[in-house]
């Protein structure tokens, strides 16, 4: 088993109506159910609005931080899952598992190292 991040990419701006959000949310639900039921959760979360985000930068001997997100653009990390897979092909499929209760893009990418690697982990 290897570990993968699911990103999903939201576009800038508030969030949609409730008419919108309200189905949306009750189809993640249901699609971290599947990841628990499988075996597969990790971890999962959404994350608040880019624009509270912070930047921390090294320069010289200090640390400079700046308000907002590192890069600007009109999307951003809305939210991730961290999921168990044996392989790329696995973990893609549940990335578009996501896709399609998030009606978003979501990124697929493998953590590097094995699982045993990662802090607070311990494989199956």
């Amino acid at each position: 088993m290897k570990h993968y991040l699911l990103s999903i990419q939201q576009p800038d701006g508030g969030p949609p109506p409730p008419e919108v959000i309200e189905p949306i949310m009750r189809n993640v639900a249901a699609f971290n159910e599947e990841l628990r039921a499988s075996g597969a959760w990790v971890f999962a979360g959404g994350l608040h609005e880019a624009s509270g985000a912070a930047v921390a930068r090294p320069r010289k001997d200090d640390v400079l931080v700046t308000d907002g997100p590192y890069a600007e653009g009109k999307e951003h990390v809305g939210g991730l899952s961290i999921i168990r897979a044996e392989d790329f092909e696995s973990a893609l499929e549940w990335g578009r598992k996501l896709a399609r209760a998030t009606t978003l893009p979501v990124e697929v990418r493998e953590f590097q190292g094995v699982m045993d690697d990662h802090v607070g982990c311990a494989p199956d």
